[in-house]
C-alpha cells in the first residue's frame, strides 16, 4: 500500500489514553520476566525469541481487565519488548569478559553501564532512523505486521481473530512437545553426515586421507519459522537460503576437501559432524562476517537517499512546529530532534570512562569512543533495515557485533593496546555496539507496530527509553545468579556466541586472528555486489546462521508460493487474493507468538525451578523418545493451514 493510501487502525485525530503509568508499569515488569527468561534460553540455546508478539498477548489480556485502550496496549507492549532486545545483546558480549578470562565473574555496575551506554543509545540512533525506514522504505516488516494483526485481531469484533488465537495455541502445543524443556517427544530437526570419499589426490600429486562430505540436516519442525518465511514470502526466503547452502553445502565440504588438516581443528575421536561443524564455525562464519562488514555499508550507501530525506524533513518537521507554521500531524511526531542529537553527544562522556576504565589509555578511549558512536549508528541502521526486511527473530545482530569487535580490535592492535586491557577494551565496544544494534532493531519492529496502529512516535520513544533504564539496572541480577548457579562457558551454559566474541577477541588482539578469511568475505560481499545480487546482507546472514533455520524460513516462503499458485489456477480476482493472503498472515502471526510466547514461558519455568533446586521437570512426562519424523509431519499441517484454510475462507459465499 503506498504511503498516501495508508490509515492506521487509530486515526490521527484520536484522544485515547496511551503513555499512561498502567501502561508503562505493566510493560516495565514484562520486560524484565521476558528478558530473563530469555537470558537463559540465548546462553543455552544461542537463540532467543521475540518478546513483541508475546508481550502483545500478555498485554491485551492484562489491560482488558484493567479497561485499557488498544494504545495503551500498544506503549505496554513496546516498552516490555526491549527487554528480551537489551538481554541479546547482553548474553552474546558480556558473557565475554568470564569466558576470555578477563573476568573471573560477571561484574555489576561495568556490565550494567554497558547495557544502559547501549540501550539508550539505541533509541537515541532509532529516533534519528525511525522516519527513513518506518514511513519512507519500502520495507515489509513481517514481524511488524504479524504483531500488529495480532492487536487488531483481539480488538472485539475484528473478523479472523480466530485464526490468529487457533493457530497461536496449535504452535504453542507443538512447542511444548518439541522443546528440550517442555515434554520434548518431538525433534526440532535431524543431523546427518555422509561421506563421500575416502581418500585424494592432491592438486601436488601427494596422498592424503579424506573422509568428509556433506552435513545434511532437515529444516526446524518450527511454525513460527515458517510463519516468517510465508510473511516475507519466496523471494526474500529464497536469498537467505541461498546463502546457507553456499555455506553449509559449498564452502564446508569445500574449505574440508581442499585442506583435510582441517579436521584437526576438533579432538580427537570426534565426529565429522562435530568436524563440519567447527569449519563452519571458525572457517565459514569468520568469512560471513567479512562479508556483512562490506554488505552493511553497501546497505547504508542504498538508503542514502532514505537517510538523508527522512532526517532532512524531521528537521523541517521541527523548525515549522516551533514557528507554528503548521500543525504537525501527532503520527509524524518524534522527541526533540536536536535534543535527541545532543543526549547522543553526552552519551560519549560516560562511555569515554567506561573505556578508559578497561584499556588505560587516554588516547585509546577518545578513539573507542569515536568509533564505537560510528559503528553503533551505522549498525543500528542495518540492524532496523535488516528487521524490515526479515523480521527482529532473523536479526543478525551477534554478526553486526563481531564486524563492530574486528574493527576496534584492529584499532587497538594498530596504537598497540593489547593483553587484557586490549580485550576488556575491545569487548566493551562489542557489549554497547550489540546492546544498540539489539534496541534499534527490536524498537524498529515496535515503531512499525505502532505506526500500523496509530500510535505516538514520541510518547512510544519514551516508553522505550524508561524500560531501557530499568532493564539495564536489573537483568544483571539473573544473570550474576545463572552464572553462580550453571557456570557461564560450561556445557550446561555454554553462552556460543559469547564464546565466539572471547575467541575472536583473544584471537585478534593476539595475533591469531585469521584475516585471510575476513578479506575473502569482504571481496565475496564486492562480487556478489558487482553481479547485482539481491542482498549480499541477507547471503551472509544465511552463511552465518543454522542451516536448519534458514531452510525452515524458505518452506514457509514456498507454502506461500504455493497459495499464489493456487489462487492463479482459480482465476482468484484481486480481492479474493488479499483476502487469502490476509488469512495467511493472521495464521502466520498466531504461529509466531504461540512458538515464542511457550518459548519464553518454558525459559522462565525451567529458570526458576533450576534456581529453587526443583527437580520438577515437564521431559519426564516424555513417554518416547524424541522423534524426527514426528517433527516433519507438522509441514504437512502448515500447508493445510497456510494454503487450504486461506483458499477456502476466500472462496467461501
Amino acid at each position: 500500500m503506498a504511503k498516501a493510501d495508508f490509515k492506521p487502525f487509530v486515526p490521527a485525530d484520536s484522544d485515547l489514553a496511551e503513555l499512561t503509568v498502567k501502561a508503562v508499569v505493566l510493560g516495565v515488569m514484562m520486560a524484565i520476566i521476558l528478558g530473563a527468561a530469555n537470558a537463559y534460553l540465548g546462553m543455552k540455546a544461542g537463540l532467543t525469541v521475540a518478546a513483541t508478539f508475546p508481550a502483545a498477548v500478555v498485554a491485551m489480556a492484562a489491560l482488558r481487565v484493567l479497561k485499557g485502550t488498544i494504545l495503551e496496549e500498544n506503549i505496554a507492549r513496546t516498552t516490555a519488548s526491549v527487554g528480551e532486545a537489551l538481554i541479546a545483546g547482553a548474553i552474546f558480549t558480556i558473557p565475554a569478559f568470564v569466558i576470555s578470562g578477563v573476568w573471573e565473574e560477571l561484574h555489576y555496575w561495568e556490565s550494567t553501564l554497558i547495557m544502559l551506554i547501549g540501550g539508550v543509545l539505541g533509541v537515541l540512533f532509532v529516533i534519528i532512523l525511525r522516519r527513513s525506514l518506518v514511513e519512507e522504505a519500502d520495507l515489509p516488516f513481517p514481524e511488524s505486521v504479524a504483531a500488529a494483526e495480532i492487536v487488531k485481531a483481539g480488538q472485539g469484533g475484528q473478523t479472523g481473530a480466530s485464526y490468529v488465537f487457533a493457530s497461536m495455541g496449535l504452535a504453542g502445543l507443538w512447542e511444548l512437545l518439541k522443546n528440550e524443556n517442555g515434554i520434548h517427544i518431538v525433534r526440532d530437526f535431524t543431523r546427518e553426515f555422509y561421506a563421500m570419499a575416502s581418500s585424494k589426490i592432491d592438486i601436488l600429486g601427494n596422498n592424503i586421507e579424506y573422509g568428509g562430505g556433506f552435513l545434511f540436516e532437515t529444516p526446524a519442525a518450527s511454525p513460527a519459522l515458517a510463519g516468517v518465511g510465508f510473511i516475507v514470502g519466496l523471494r526474500v526466503s529464497a536469498v537467505l537460503f541461498a546463502g546457507a547452502v553456499m555455506g553449509w553445502l559449498f564452502l564446508v565440504p569445500g574449505f574440508l576437501f581442499l585442506n583435510p588438516a582441517l579436521a584437526d581443528l576438533t579432538l580427537t575421536g570426534s565426529s565429522w559432524i562435530d568436524i563440519n561443524l567447527e569449519v563452519w564455525k571458525k572457517q565459514v562464519r569468520p568469512l560471513a562476517v567479512g562479508t556483512m562488514i562490506v554488505a552493511a555499508f553497501y546497505t547504508l550507501y542504498n538508503l542514502r537517499s532514505a537517510l538523508t530525506s527522512g532526517i532532512g524533513k524531521a528537521f523541517k518537521d521541527i523548525s515549522a512546529t516551533k514557528s507554528d507554521s503548521i500543525k504537525t500531524n501527532r503520527l509524524e511526531l518524534d522527541l526533540d530532534f536536536k535534543k535527541v542529537i545532543t543526549a547522543i553527544l553526552l552519551m560519549a562522556v560516560p562511555t569515554f570512562f567506561l573505556y578508559n576504565y578497561f584499556s588505560g589509555s587516554f588516547g585509546g578511549s577518545i578513539l573507542l569512543t569515536v568509533v564505537m558512536i560510528i559503528l553503533g549508528f551505522l549498525f543500528a541502521a542495518v540492524a532496523g533495515y535488516l528487521v524490515g526486511l526479515v523480521g527482529s527473530s532473523n536479526n543478525p545482530i551477534s554478526g553486526l557485533t563481531l564486524s563492530s569487535l574486528l574493527i576496534a580490535a584492529l584499532l587497538m592492535v594498530a596504537i598497540g593496546i593489547t593483553g587484557k586491557s586490549g580485550v576488556m577494551a575491545v569487548l566493551g565496544v562489542a557489549g554497547v555496539v550489540c546492546c544498540a544494534a539489539g534496541i534499534a532493531g527490536d524498537m524498529m519492529q515496535d515503531l512499525k507496530v505502532g505506526h500500523i496502529l496509530g500510535g505516538t512516535p514520541w510518547k512510544m520513544q519514551i516508553g522505550e527509553i524508561i524500560g531501557v533504564i530499568v532493564a539495564a539496572f536489573v537483568l544483571m541480577v539473573p544473570l550474576i545468579a545463572m552464572d553462580q548457579v550453571y557456570e557461564i562457558g560450561s556445557e550446561a551454559l555454554p553462552a556460543p556466541q559469547a564464546g565466539l566474541m572471547a575467541l575472536m577477541a583473544k584471537g585478534i588482539v593476539g595475533g591469531e586472528m585469521a584475516w585471510p578469511l575476513v578479506i575473502s568475505g569482504m571481496f565475496l560481499a564486492f562480487g556478489l555486489i558487482l553481479i547485482k545480487s539481491p542482498s549480499p546482507m541477507l547471503i551472509a546472514v544465511g552463511m552465518y546462521l543454522p542451516f536448519h533455520s534458514t531452510s525452515a524460513i524458505f518452506v514457509g516462503g514456498i507454502i506461500k508460493w504455493l497459495l499464489e499458485k493456487r489462487m492463479e489456477k482459480r482465476n482468484a480476482t484481486n480481492d479474493q487474493k488479499t483476502k487469502a493472503e490476509n488469512t495467511g498472515i493472521l495464521i502466520s502471526s498466531g504461529l509466531i507468538a504461540g512458538e515464542a510466547l511457550m518459548a519464553v514461558v518454558l525459559a522462565f519455568l525451567v529458570l526458576g525451578m533450576n534456581l529453587t533446586d526443583s527437580t520438577f521437570s515437564l521431559s519426564n512426562w516424555a513417554f518416547i523418545q524424541p522423534n524426527t519424523i514426528l517433527g516433519l509431519l507438522v509441514f504437512i499441517g502448515l500447508v493445510y493451514m497456510l494454503v487450504k484454510i486461506p483458499l477456502n475462507r476466500s472462496f467461501k459465499e
